[in-house]
């Protein structure tokens, strides 16, 4: 019979992990900074995380696959990694750790292991920079800035150099732009430093200068008197939808490409991970982002048409109220929405059913779709309650969903949740655009008709697939292993 541990040996194996965790912090930072290698645990990111959080994050690893992924396990792992001198990469080191412990029997070692599976890293050709420039700065602006600065490590993917809005930018109002970035109600304080430089008429964020240009209209900034130069103009700010209006930006001087964060009419609409090889940077101009929803549901519509088949079906979108919401009963130019947001259930419409066919043509005219916006500032829920081809049970639909969220295309859009309690603020802060409730999961005794209940932060996990989308589009995505 095993002896009980001690509480004293118990405090000492928690002291060398937590020391090995710091270990990790540090071979995490040096790897970022000085060679554009990001590490990342089940796709959950590592960087300016603390002791308890990284600890916290191998349990749920552990639980991700049925097998424990220990802190020593990723302290060798990127140990390894370090001497490998690869070049700008996003490594999975859960995965990796996963796979090695997997395939212990070949008796390789560490760095032998990561050399065999990384051999293709070496092969990448060299990431040329790109400018960006935010056009607006509301909520997913924000979002995408502060990501885009969080993330800038050696500069060798994007660089946000200038943001547009239609202010006029007395020192009051560079100071409130950037106090709005410096704190956030939702998403707490950005992990940097912005300060005001009125002389430049710009934020010095992280001591990087991004110009801000007050202009009422694309036509009228020349983006080069900036020094920026083939600039991809990321609009947040939902007054251009179509191709003709979005053309605008093309005629600015340095501007190169576009990229809407909504939905688009006459412009290619993506769900990264699902539809982006469908659409080249080197033919296509201007992309659209589709909308949060879109983003949430159609990775995991892919899953269930590609095993399942589905019949039709309804989604049902319980979504946070936004600001396109009054705060107080008020006049709006629709009936509903002008009831005071954060006291009502507020039934209103979304085109996310129907645009769901841009990405999956097989879907097309399967789904219907409506919404209902509810008092919380922040995370959503779609309920897709669907007809498949296939009889199924809960085991196989989780089975099939789970292997999606472990390899594949789509590892980067789905995340697994297997939380009995989980709440709609549990999921803020997830870069995951679809994170699929395990445990809630109905389907119907003759198997053919299933619900599935789907988080996402319509604002955090968003503004990342938005940054995947811009790396694609500007040609920056590193050398990937998922």
């Amino acid at each position: 019979m095993a002896s009980k541990p001690t509480y004293d040996s118990e405090i000492a194996f928690q002291s060398d992990r937590r020391k090995a965790a710091v270990e990790l912090i540090k071979i995490l930072s040096d790897l970022w900074y000085d060679s554009a290698i990001e590490l990342v645990l089940f796709r959950n990111q590592l960087m300016d995380r603390n002791v308890s959080e990284i600890l916290k994050l191998h349990e749920y690893a552990g639980e991700f696959v049925n097998k424990p992924i220990s802190i020593f396990d990723s302290v060798e792992m990127v140990q390894a990694i370090k001497l490998l001198n690869l070049p700008a990469s996003k490594l999975d080191i859960g995965k990796l750790t996963f796979e090695y412990h997997k395939e212990e029997a070949t008796n390789l070692s560490s760095s032998a292991f990561l050399s065999k599976k990384l051999k293709d890293a070496k092969q990448q050709p060299k990431l040329e920079p790109k400018d960006v420039v935010l056009y607006g700065f509301g909520r997913i602006g924000r979002l995408v800035a502060r990501e885009l600065m969080g993330k800038s490590g050696s500069g060798s993917q994007l660089r946000l150099r200038a943001i547009v809005t239609r202010d006029k930018l007395t020192p009051t109002i560079l100071e409130k732009r950037a106090a709005l970035l410096r704190s956030d109600s939702v998403h707490g304080d950005f992990y940097g430093t912005v300060r005001v430089d009125t002389k430049l008429q710009a934020l010095i964020i992280n001591g990087m200068t991004v110009y801000i240009i007050s202009a009422a209209k694309p036509e009228d900034i020349d983006y080069t008197a900036y020094g920026i130069n083939e600039a991809l103009i990321i609009d947040n700010t939902g007054a251009f939808r179509d191709q003709e209006a979005l053309q605008r930006h093309l005629t600015s001087k340095g501007s190169k490409k576009v990229l809407l964060t909504a939905p688009g009419k006459g412009i290619p609409n993506i769900v990264h991970g699902v539809n982006h090889l469908e659409h080249s940077p080197d033919t296509v101009d201007i992309f659209s982002a589709a909308s949060c929803t879109t983003n949430a549901i159609t990775p995991i519509l892919k899953v269930i048409e590609d095993a399942f088949g589905v019949v039709h079906g309804h989604l049902e979108t319980i979504h946070a109220y936004t600001n396109d919401q009054n705060l107080v009963d008020n006049m709006h130019s629709k009936y509903r929405r002008g009831r005071a947001a954060a006291l009502n259930m507020v039934i209103t419409e979304t085109g996310a059913g129907k645009a769901v066919s841009k990405a999956l043509p097989s879907l097309e005219n399967k789904l219907t779709s409506n919404a209902i916006r509810v008092p919380v500032p922040n995370g959503s829920l779609a309920i897709l309650n669907l007809e498949i081809n296939k009889k199924t049970n809960l085991k196989k639909i989780n089975e099939v969903i789970k292997t999606a969220a472990l390899s594949g295309a789509l590892v980067e859009q789905i995340k697994y949740e297997f939380n009995d309690e989980l709440v709609s603020s549990d999921i803020v802060g997830s870069t995951a655009p679809a994170i699929y409730d395990s445990k809630a999961t109905i389907v119907s005794p003759n198997g053919k008709n299933i619900i599935l209940y789907i988080w996402y932060d319509n604002e955090f996990g968003y503004s990342h697939q938005v940054v995947r989308l811009a790396k694609y589009i500007a040609k920056v995505r590193r050398f990937t292993y998922y």
